[in-house]
């Protein structure tokens, strides 16, 4: 993992870092196919062309070599910004990604609202109900938060991404799930984060296999969430303020585990905000 984790890098800078997150990549994956969106669109493999979707080979189609640059280019620019490093192993499940990014298609984890908490109209947090369901899970511990999280989210890309058994793009769910936890002796979060991916529901009884050993097909028993949206930037600071605020709506905080949360991130390129929300676990 060490090797990995060096082409997945933040810069020594002392500048302020930042992760650079699903929904930036996704954007910068939109906006690196815009200026090309009719020759994207009738290219072989877009999206509306199943068959070669999943792997048309690039010596049949010198064209997606030159698509596959340019967006590892673009994701590279922005991911710079970010002091992240993207990989050059990253390109084909840029293109992939970019190629079935359809908001309308991507599948929700489902859940059933069992109450709402609102103060003059406006929504606190819902409690809701979630059923046993299939992640594909990769723990990541790296020297930085932000490391973890983009090492983390490489990783479930690849998977995403034909990197598993059936060689197949599986297909993007929402949300991307982050277990982050806290410790009495660190203040904060700690840097030990789970990175996960909901399976798609025709996937859930057979999952297909990673190829990568570190990512681990989990099933998550039935849980009660407390879930309180928010917007921005996801960090240890911002999540760290998240955690306390929806500590203190909450009636009866102490009946949800106190050191772990998930940060559930929704993918909405077109948004001006970032739409995430934070998750306090129930107790079984």
């Amino acid at each position: 993992m060490e090797g990995e984790a060096r082409t997945c890098r933040l810069s020594a800078d002392p500048a302020p870092l930042g992760a650079i997150t699903l929904e930036e990549l996704e954007s910068a994956s939109d906006g690196a196919a815009g200026g090309d969106e009719a020759e994207a669109e009738a290219a072989p493999g877009a999206a509306g062309c199943p068959d070669s979707a999943y792997g048309s080979s690039l010596e049949d189609n010198p064209g997606d070599e030159q698509e596959q640059e340019r967006l590892l280019s673009y994701w590279q620019s922005v991911g710079r910004g970010h002091r992240v490093d993207v990989p050059r192993d990253m390109a084909e499940p840029i293109q992939q990604l970019t190629r079935n990014n359809h908001p309308q298609e991507r599948e929700s984890v489902p859940f059933v609202v069992i109450a709402r908490k609102e103060q003059l109209g406006h929504l606190l947090y819902e409690k809701r109900h979630y059923e046993k369901a299939k992640w594909a899970c990769v723990k990541v511990q790296e020297k930085q938060y932000e490391q973890s999280i983009c090492l983390g989210f490489m990783k479930i890309m690849r998977y995403i991404c034909q990197q598993n058994s059936s060689g197949l793009y599986l297909g993007m769910t929402v949300p991307i799930a982050t277990i982050v936890h806290t410790s009495e002796s660190t203040p904060g979060i700690t840097r030990f984060v789970t990175v996960a991916y909901y399976l798609p529901s025709g996937l859930q009884e057979q999952p297909p296999a990673p190829n990568d050993p570190d990512i681990v097909i989990e099933e998550w028993p039935p849980t009660i969430i407390y879930a309180r949206a928010f917007t921005g930037v996801t960090n240890e600071t911002s999540i760290a303020r998240e955690i306390n605020l929806l500590a203190e709506l909450l009636e009866s905080p102490e009946l949800c585990l106190q050191d772990t949360f998930i940060v559930a991130g929704y993918t909405n390129p077109a948004a001006t905000n970032r739409q995430n929300e934070i998750w306090f676990l129930e107790r079984p």
